[in-house]
């Protein structure tokens, strides 16, 4: 392990921000998303900044920035982490620049990633208390419940709802599927199956919407104003929070249920249907294997529970 830094290194708010941006434009190469969670993360770092008089990159400085960012601002371990690999990124850089002749950052870790999701799942009554809440009369009725059956169903998280198109919709003997873009992807490079319950939905929700082309997008906004225009995440957000709120859900598992919750439910019920990790992975067009190890460790755990009951 390297040795940390005994002298701290003083730099002006206007050169660190004339760094920062620096070190953001020699990111051109990387994927707008990856560049923009370290421009966002990279941010945060020197908006706390400009309350810190001492900070002269040191490892007790990197460790005040750990402390705010989980005791102050409240994320959550995989926050922390994210925010602290941006900081890490840039010191490297630093150090390249011959501004700093080490990165201290380096020597504070990020919190210790969670051993199951910190989102709630619905349980089976939950997602019927969930589907009971929905309306099926008019566009944005039949609209959500197409959304809230592909998030249940085929696990499909808010930005691959958006970014789908009419035309990612296959039928091939009876048998439905949808192209569809992850976040962090550049391309619709995987394939869901649509089970029958989400292929009705979603032959509802046309049938209401009327005349569709290819290239428009699969679920539009039904609103008076920006009636026709592709739903925003937030849109997406917003109106399942309606339902979950609807149905009486909103204030369960200590405030952790969330949208989000519907695509860990659909995981979660692989995962009690004996899916191995792998096939979760693949399924839910996870990043790593171990993301989808999250789910099968939670069913252990829930077992566990259950069985000191």
């Amino acid at each position: 392990m390297a040795v940390p830094s005994v002298d701290p290194v003083k730099l002006s708010p206007r050169t660190m921000q004339r760094l920062g941006v620096r070190f953001v434009a020699s990111l051109r190469r990387r994927r707008p998303e990856t560049r923009g969670t370290y421009e966002r993360a990279l941010r945060e770092f020197f908006r706390w900044l400009k309350g810190e008089k001492r900070f002269g990159f040191t490892v007790e400085d990197f460790e005040r920035y750990k402390h705010y960012l989980t005791e102050e601002k409240g994320l959550l371990p995989v926050s922390v982490s994210t925010y602290l690999t941006s900081v890490r990124r840039f010191c490297d850089y630093c150090v390249r620049r011959g501004v700093l002749r080490t990165n201290n950052a380096r020597l504070v870790e990020g919190n210790k990633r969670p051993r199951v999701h910190s989102r709630d799942f619905l349980t089976s009554d939950a997602v019927k208390a969930l589907l009971m809440s929905l309306e099926p009369s008019g566009e944005r009725g039949f609209r959500d419940i197409a959304i809230v059956r592909l998030m249940l169903s085929c696990g499909l998280s808010e930005i691959e709802l958006i970014r789908a198109n009419v035309g990612d919709l296959k039928e091939s003997r009876g048998r439905w599927t949808l192209a569809v873009q992850g976040k962090g992807r550049t391309r619709k490079d995987a394939v869901v199956t649509l089970p029958p319950d989400v292929q009705r939905a979603v032959r509802e929700y046309f049938a209401v919407r009327g005349t569709t082309a290819p290239g428009d997008p699969l679920f539009t906004s039904a609103g008076n104003r920006t009636r026709g225009e592709r739903m925003t995440t937030r849109g997406v957000r917003d109106r399942v929070n309606h339902y979950l709120e609807r149905a009486g859900l909103r204030n369960e598992g200590n405030g952790k249920i969330s949208p989000y919750s519907l695509r860990h439910t659909a995981a979660r019920t692989m995962a009690e249907h004996g899916a191995s990790a792998d096939e979760i992975r693949l399924r839910m067009r996870l990043g790593t294997i171990a993301t989808a190890k999250l789910y099968l460790n939670h069913m252990t755990v829930h077992k566990t529970s259950r069985n000191q009951e």
